[in-house]
């Protein structure tokens, strides 16, 4: 006798004969995942059905299934899961479209020629390219005899502008009469814009699949939800991750995608903490007002958590993780306090919204960690993926030596020391808007009387930190620490999750974002505001397997209370200790 299906498992069962009756039928569709639906096995799942479907056709006339992802570790773990399969192109947005693009070498140049960003350098060189040819590798804007390097950030633009032009749609489908978007979502807005305007619902365009969660839009530049008369909605109304008490508590934050869970027994809990009863002056400001001080919040978190563990949580790491928003108090336990206080906005370098944060933590780091284990092709694909041309044992021997005093300087040096070296040395060579912005510092001139911009000041100030404190951040930032960011966990999931909520964020205020949930209609000014608190305190709660805590260290207003009670259920909150 067969076993009996799972609400869950049927509930993904159902959104995968829709999504497999679009495939058939050559109708574009999205597949609205909420948190831990599986959004990845029913992508996989499509790409197999394909890979089946075609595997006879498409070799013949030189077609593929094209998969786009936002990530180069999501590209391999769908490659790996589709046993890379010829049949499948799976790469990022921006390796897809440079494939595209450059095989249109003479309107590519065109179009550079008339951006803004290449203007200085473009009249350098007589206001025209030539014949050079256009290449993509280290994303250095470059302008050389024989070929011009291009940024990361003009791939998607020349993409978009090209569109423009039926030759180029046609070739791309020719190439990819099915492409599926993997964190639909989380893709560049003007793109999906241009997919909308020149793709969808006309005639002989591909089929387009798009995968992700409007709901979990955590990053500035995404589409969030896509909406289009010629796209079916599908939602998959499964959750495999967490246990009854914490999805019940998602359905009600979110009725119209209503999940249903594996287990209807397994056993697990819902606590929300409140500091409303806390006696003294709380913080003021724009972005602190109505936070508890930062001693106070260490020491409501540390009796929260003894609360936990007396209730039976395990917090060490493998079990727990700590979830926090509030970064005074985060960077003074993670060891980048000086770090933090270099800033105005705390997004700087949390989401590496400052050139140097970014170049030090996702290219720096990693090109340092693979040169200390002796991969040194590893090492040039982190910072950039192209290995520079070396001629001789002596021009290897140069790196050798340049990187060997790069490891030291990191270990004891500042970050003014680091980027020093950088600029001497130029192996690895400092990224243009990292060379664009010490250039200004260093040729600002103090005794004009002039004020010195913001975004100067703050570089003085970092120059000064102790590199240490930037490797602590990454450290941090790549999740190898019981404390997380909301921004670093999205697609993780946990046993036990405790989420700390309080102020400090400009772009933040979830105690605003619980009192406009209560209401009937979000003023449309707030609107854009509201989604990024919602969706952020979304993918906290949905981390949790098995147990859910939640601590505001800020103020609520009564109406923010509600709120909560509304969705977790007034036996679930409670005053911190």
């Amino acid at each position: 006798m067969p076993e009996m299906e799972s609400p869950a498992e049927a509930a993904s069962r159902r959104a995968l004969e829709s999504m497999y009756a679009c495939l058939e039928a050559g109708q574009s569709f999205r597949l609205e995942a909420g948190a831990g639906a599986g959004k990845t096995y029913s992508l996989i799942k499509a790409l197999r059905f394909l890979i089946e479907r075609n595997k006879g056709l498409y070799p013949k006339r030189s077609q593929q299934i094209a998969c786009i992802t936002f990530t180069n570790v999501a590209k391999d773990e769908i490659a790996a899961r589709t046993d890379r399969s010829p049949l499948v192109f799976c790469e990022t947005n921006h390796a897809f479209c440079w494939s595209l693009i450059s095989g249109f070498q003479k309107p590519v140049r065109a179009l550079i020629e008339a951006m803004p960003a290449w203007k200085e350098k473009v009249e350098e060189v007589g206001g025209s390219l030539g014949t050079r040819s256009i290449v993509y590798s280290l994303g250095h804007r470059s302008i050389r005899d024989s070929h011009v390097s291009i940024h990361h950030d003009d791939v998607l633009p020349l993409t978009i502008s090209l569109m423009e032009h039926e030759k180029f749609r046609r070739m791309i489908t020719d190439r990819f009469p099915i492409i599926l978007v993997d964190e639909y979502q989380d893709t560049d807005n003007e793109w999906i814009e241009a997919i909308k305007a020149h793709f969808l619902g006309q005639p002989d365009a591909p089929l387009f699949g798009f995968f992700g969660d409007h709901w979990q839009k955590i990053y500035g530049g995404g589409c969030g939800k896509l909406e289009h008369p010629s796209v079916t909605e599908i939602g998959k109304e499964a959750n495999f991750r967490s246990v009854k008490v914490v999805v019940d508590s998602l359905n009600r934050m979110r009725p119209e995608l209503q999940q249903f869970v594996e287990d209807l027994e397994a056993e697990g809990q819902v606590r929300i903490f409140h500091t409303n009863n806390w006696h003294g002056e709380r913080q003021k400001g724009a972005h602190w007002g109505g936070d508890l001080p930062s001693a106070d919040g260490q020491a409501t978190l540390e009796r929260v958590k003894m609360a936990l563990q007396q209730d039976g949580w395990n917090l060490s790491p493998n079990q727990t993780k700590i979830l926090m928003l509030t970064h005074k108090l985060l960077a003074n336990q993670q060891g980048y306090s000086n770090l933090a206080t270099t800033f105005r906005y705390n997004e700087s370098f949390t989401k590496k919204e400052h050139e140097h944060i970014a170049f030090f933590v996702d290219q720096l780091e990693p090109a340092c960690d693979a040169f200390s284990a002796h991969r040194y092709g590893a090492m040039f694909e982190a910072l950039g993926g192209t290995t520079p041309q070396l001629r001789s044992h002596s021009d290897k021997a140069d790196w050798h030596d340049a990187m060997a005093q790069l490891i030291e300087i990191r270990e004891a040096g500042t970050v003014g020391q680091v980027v020093d070296h950088l600029r001497a040395l130029r192996r690895p060579r400092l990224p243009d808007a990292v060379e664009k912005r010490e250039r200004e510092l260093r040729e600002f001139d103090t005794s004009a009387g002039l004020e010195k911009p913001r975004i100067l000041e703050e570089l003085q100030k970092l120059r000064d930190v102790s590199y240490s404190e930037v490797k602590a951040l990454r450290r941090y930032l790549d999740g190898h620490s019981p404390f997380e960011t909301k921004h670093g966990v999205k697609g993780a999931e946990f046993e036990n999750v405790l989420v700390v909520v309080g102020r400090g964020w400009n772009q933040y205020n979830f105690g605003e974002m619980l009192e406009l949930a209560g209401t009937q209609m979000i003023p449309a000014a707030k609107e854009e505001a509201f989604e990024r608190n919602r969706n952020l305190f979304y993918v906290a709660c949905s981390r949790p397997q098995k147990r859910l805590a939640v601590l505001f260290t800020q103020l609520l207003s009564s109406s923010a209370m509600a709120t909560l009670e509304n969705w977790f259920g007034a036996d679930a909150i409670e005053l911190a200790p």
